[in-house]
């Protein structure tokens, strides 16, 4: 058939497109599997070159290739790994369990270029040498996942904490009605509240950092079923130290390969501590939904920036389009980490069975968190307003600052004064002028907002 060339495998010949650099496996894998239309992303691929390129540097320094073999191979592989054929990777991601298909992907493609420029090279033989779609697909999760937190994730939670730190700072003098149950409580700071926001990222932070200690021990070395069966004993090991080399991070080789290639613990790990930023995320967009809401009728609290008309039909509407973004990824991520958790139990006897959907959901979390934690530093609470008169409005009307008078009228005769203060729609300071027996220096000392965000006993 024009257009086709016809290749061959262990189980026989087949029509590949003439110009798809991949082989019979991959084309196998296409046939077979036409189910998503998604595909292993850019971060996967990337680390699939990577392992390639450091097995054919091992595999020449321990004598298993040759040194022409190993250079074709290895650039071949680190043009893979910078994205230049990211295309001859159509394989959807619910394939076979093991990712079989993807690293027989891979070894073609490398394999074609090798061969290209002037190399005898075989996908098995030589670019897969040492290794197993058992090894090399954990290897490539642990790999992707690690370079990806460290390189978008983690800056960017990074800025956006700096960014909560830098807001919270110019609001430290900032008080306002403090929430509980969503109903009013004492007051609080603009900044008190912020800050909680930027502990809460914080501390994401350190779990993330935390779960990659385990995602840097790479099961490299394992091949088939974790003895390392055909790879020198030397392999796992040198492996892990020419991926430290090319990529700068500290990957190790794992101490035990059965844990690694049965099961996901690490991967389900980390996409644990991503489900809590998630969680922490969604927090942030809800309070800033809130504080946005109205802007007559809601809180009206602050004016998120305007980034983009609100209705199709109600002109002048803007709504808060960067936290609504947030929480919907909030939404996939812990949705991700259900089939994540899922997929890590499936590990049956020597191999978990569902490796290329933990390695398109981590990555797709990893991703996604990075992006929205940027946009929401960026676009939403670096720029959003305090509505001064508003926030001041609710505070000398809430008659829950009689709390701070407990210590010197008691408990009940407060609620007396709050409740009449919230029947009347009254400021509490006039009502507690008739009601406390307290002249209007004191109530002044004792209900001014800002000295309340302080804590402690009031009147003493």
């Amino acid at each position: 058939m024009k257009g086709f060339r016809i290749e061959h495998d262990s189980m026989g010949e087949l029509q590949v497109p003439d110009g798809a650099l991949y082989g019979a496996q991959t084309q196998r894998a296409i046939d077979n599997f036409p189910i998503s239309g998604l595909h292993l992303p850019r971060p996967f691929i990337r680390a699939m070159g990577l392992i390639k390129a450091a097995a054919a540097d091992v595999n020449l320094s321990l004598g298993y290739l040759k040194k022409n073999q190993a250079v074709a191979i290895r650039r071949a592989a680190m043009a893979v790994a910078d994205g230049e054929h990211d295309a001859q990777f159509p394989i959807d991601i619910f394939q076979t369990g093991s990712g079989t298909s993807t690293n027989m992907n891979a070894n073609e493609v490398i394999a074609h270029l090798a061969v290209a420029a002037g190399a005898k090279i075989h996908p098995n033989d030589h670019v897969n040498y040492g290794q197993s779609s058992n090894d090399v697909i954990p290897t490539a999760i642990h790999v992707s996942a690690t370079l990806t937190v460290s390189e978008q994730l983690l800056p960017a939670l990074k800025h956006l904490k700096k960014t909560i730190g830098r807001r919270a700072r110019e609001l430290r003098s900032t008080p306002k009605t403090g929430r509980t149950h969503l109903m009013d409580a004492m007051p609080v700071t603009f900044g008190q509240e912020l800050s909680g926001w930027a502990a809460q990222i914080g501390s994401s932070i350190e779990r993330i950092e935390d779960a990659l200690k385990r995602m840097r021990r790479l099961p490299q070395g394992g091949t088939a079923v974790g003895t390392g069966i055909n790879a020198d004993p030397k392999f796992g090991p040198a492996m892990a130290r020419q991926l430290k080399k090319l990529t700068g991070v500290a990957f190790e080789s794992a101490d035990n390969y059965f844990e690694g290639m049965a099961s996901q613990d690490a991967a389900v790990e980390l996409s644990g501590q991503l489900k809590t930023l998630a969680v922490a995320l969604m927090k942030i967009a809800n309070d800033l939904r809130w504080m946005n809401s109205g802007p007559l009728a809601g809180l009206g609290e602050i004016e998120l920036p305007a980034l983009q008309p609100g209705s199709s039909i109600m002109p002048g509407k803007v709504n808060p389009v960067i936290p609504e973004a947030t929480a919907m990824v909030a939404a996939q991520v812990i949705g991700n980490d259900a089939s994540i958790t899922i997929a890590g139990q499936s590990g049956n006897f020597q191999l978990n069975v569902m490796l290329p959907l933990i390695a398109h959901n981590l990555l797709q979390s990893i991703g996604i968190l990075a992006n929205v934690s940027t946009l929401l530093a960026d676009k939403a609470i670096a720029g959003f307003k305090v509505n001064a008169a508003r926030v001041n409005e609710a505070l000398a009307m809430n008659p829950i600052l009689v709390t701070a008078l407990n210590p010197v009228i008691g408990y009940e005769k407060g609620a007396a004064t709050a409740k009449q203060a919230y029947k009347e729609k009254r400021p509490i300071m006039d009502v507690a002028l008739e009601t406390t027996g307290l002249s209007k220096d004191e109530l002044k000392k004792l209900l001014d907002p800002m000295t309340l965000t302080k804590g402690g006993i009031h009147g003493e």
